[in-house]
């Protein structure tokens, strides 16, 4: 009784701080690693089969996918080695390769190092581990040396987008809701991105139209998550550390200004290039989001009331150009202000 008596003492002196704004700073994804799951599902719309589908909300270490009736902790070495069967590649990149593995019944995408490019690799499998759990970033299954293991998302990347909604089962979803939530959903990526627990990260590779909508993958309810994550340096101005986006000389429209050559009397030089910060992924948010809306009249008016977000994003000064939150903002206002209708969204309620 004296052992319960104190126990409870010391959980009235430290429940009030730990569920305090300073206590959960306090608190590292350690820590709060033994939780397996927090006791609240995730619940989404499968455009293909027309059903709701839900699974687990998990903690740091843990993954939870449809059907499992409570978290599990991340796969390790030898389950990942030895107890998946491999059904096909489905991916290959400069860096790595993708196979779709299945694993207890469950499809996976089985990322794996296929190059020389070790150091790429493993920054983008450990910022994977990194921003777990998100809901903007794919979920991280298990992870072994070379190896990492991902949810499989069967719609593939955001780039297949149109083609998606051109198919005559999803037609009924190619409305503005769809779209212009895509658009607010990719604000909501940079602007976590760009306020990360693991600091200011740029997306780099994202040189054109086509090669940005890669990273990310399509959800089962035509959302997006961010997904290679090979490419994302890390902004650190206080201490005077920039990025520069690989090591040859960038072309095009699509890039910020800031990361072109600037010096048009000479030859392009690696160590001559000035680095430059995540302001260049607000320069892009206005070609990503004039894709995911289309080319409709009700597209046009979204796109007419963004006029003026978009102009600031495509200030040739970065430090004029406005935050991705600040976007986010904008995006989340228009939208209220046109009265989108969410009923045209794939949910569970649809």
């Amino acid at each position: 009784m004296k052992m319960l008596s104190t126990s409870c003492i010391i959980l009235s002196i430290l429940l009030p701080v730990l569920f305090s704004g300073i206590g959960w700073l306090l608190i590292r994804k350690e820590a709060l690693s033994w939780l397996p799951w927090i006791h609240r599902q995730d619940c989404w719309f499968d455009i293909e089969t027309g059903e709701p589908v839900c699974r687990w909300l998990c903690s740091y270490g843990h993954y939870s996918s449809p059907g499992m009736e409570h978290c599990q902790k991340w796969l390790t070495c030898e389950e990942i080695l030895q107890k998946f069967d491999f059904l096909k590649p489905i991916g290959h990149g400069a860096v790595k390769g993708v196979f779709l593995v299945m694993y207890q019944d469950q499809k996976y995408a089985f990322n794996y190092l296929d190059s020389g490019y070790v150091e790429d690799f493993t920054h983008g499998k450990d910022l994977v581990r990194d921003l777990q759990p998100s809901q903007y970033v794919v979920q991280l299954i298990g992870i072994c040396e070379n190896i990492y293991v991902t949810t499989y998302h069967k719609l593939g990347t955001a780039k297949n987008f149109e083609n998606i909604l051109k198919e005559a089962n999803f037609e009924k979803y190619n409305n503005i809701a769809t779209r212009f939530r895509l658009c607010i959903r990719y604000a909501e990526i940079i602007a976590f991105l760009h306020s990360s627990p693991s600091g200011v990260r740029v997306m780099c590779d994202t040189n054109d139209l086509n090669k940005t909508l890669d990273q990310f993958l399509l959800t089962d309810d035509l959302n997006i998550v961010v997904n290679d994550l090979d490419a994302l340096p890390q902004v650190d101005k206080e201490n005077g550390k920039l990025v520069k986006c690989g090591h040859r000389e960038l072309f095009g429209e699509f890039v910020a200004p800031e990361q072109l050559w600037p010096f048009e009397e000479r030859n392009f030089t690696d160590s001559e290039m000035p680095g430059y910060d995540e302001k260049t992924d607000i320069w892009k948010m206005p070609d990503m989001c004039d894709f995911f809306l289309g080319t409709s009249k009700e597209a046009e008016a979204v796109k007419f009331h963004l006029f003026s977000i978009h102009k600031k994003c495509k200030r040739e000064e970065p430090q004029l150009r406005p935050s991705a939150a600040d976007v986010l903002s904008e995006y989340n206002r228009v939208w209220k202000e046109l009265e989108i209708d969410e009923k045209q969204l794939p949910t569970i309620h649809a």
